[in-house]
């Protein structure tokens, strides 16, 4: 028994400290299995951090491209817009500069244009430096001649120039206009030596005014006829005076008077003229 007894109680230590063993392993291994998950719940909890994290920056780097790519989108635009623009300004600077070409060949020719309009002012002023000269000269000349010429509307013409030379000492008439009357003193001469012509005046015989009809044939003959049809005369240059005409020559005059009126249609009358004096 006692022998028996020992080996149980042997077998039962052994039993115990293997037990105890078992026991201390297997709380040995839940600390570990404990420490493990614990572990375990850490990693999985930073992986989850990290996840985040990443997700969080690629959000940030997906926000950041998106932003870059709307303003490469804008600047795009805007380049686009500049190019227009800059296109639109080239071709208007084109535009311009021919323009401006075509204006300064303008200016050129009017600035040639002016010059030589100086040059004719120029050279005006110093022809009226003769021609002011020459103006008097033919209006003496207008004077003597309306003097020296038959009668018709002597009056009248010596008062044309008297006005001629009022004009030449008045400031407000320009030397063209002065110039211009002058000649058309001229030609209103030359028309006095053309056509039949015919007026009505007053003729002094022997210190009598007699109401008559003047007519003249040009410068050829000078010619006056009462208004009662009864008497005539012809004026001689020579003499410078007043012949009676015979009766032959009354009715013909009064025929030339009517033509000249345009009364009667021109026919062939004969009227007295004074025969040029034959040189010896």
């Amino acid at each position: 028994m006692f022998h028996a007894l020992g080996v149980e109680a042997e077998v039962k230590s052994n039993w115990l400290g293997t037990m105890t063993k078992v026991i201390k392993r297997t709380k040995l291994a839940a600390t570990l299995m404990g420490v493990m998950a614990f572990a375990g719940t850490g990693v999985a909890a930073a992986q989850q951090v990290d996840v985040a994290k990443l997700q969080n920056e690629e959000q940030k780097v997906l926000k950041a491209g998106e932003q870059s790519q709307n303003k490469i989108d804008s600047l795009f635009e805007q380049s686009q817009d500049l190019l227009i623009e800059y296109r639109s300004v080239v071709a208007e600077y084109e535009n311009l500069k021919v323009y401006n070409d075509h204006v300064q060949r303008l200016v050129n020719d009017q600035n040639a244009t002016l010059e030589s309009l100086q040059k004719q002012i120029d050279g005006i002023e110093r022809t009226k430096q003769g021609v002011v000269p020459l103006m008097y000269e033919m209006i003496d000349s207008l004077e003597q001649f309306v003097k020296l010429d038959i009668p018709i509307h002597r009056e009248k013409r010596m008062a044309r120039v008297e006005r001629l030379r009022d004009i030449m000492d008045s400031s407000s008439v320009s030397t063209s206009e002065q110039f211009r009357q002058i000649i058309e003193a001229y030609q209103t001469e030359m028309d006095y030596g053309s056509g039949l012509i015919s007026y009505q005046g007053n003729l002094e015989i022997d210190g009598e005014q007699i109401a008559v009809d003047y007519f003249h044939m040009g410068r050829v003959a000078f010619l006056a006829q009462s208004l009662d049809l009864k008497n005539a005369w012809i004026y001689n240059n020579e003499t410078d005076e007043w012949t009676a005409l015979e009766d032959e020559f009354i009715r013909p005059l009064t025929q030339a008077i009517r033509m000249s009126r345009k009364q009667l249609a021109y026919d062939l009358v004969k009227l007295p003229v004074f025969a040029a004096e034959s040189a010896e």
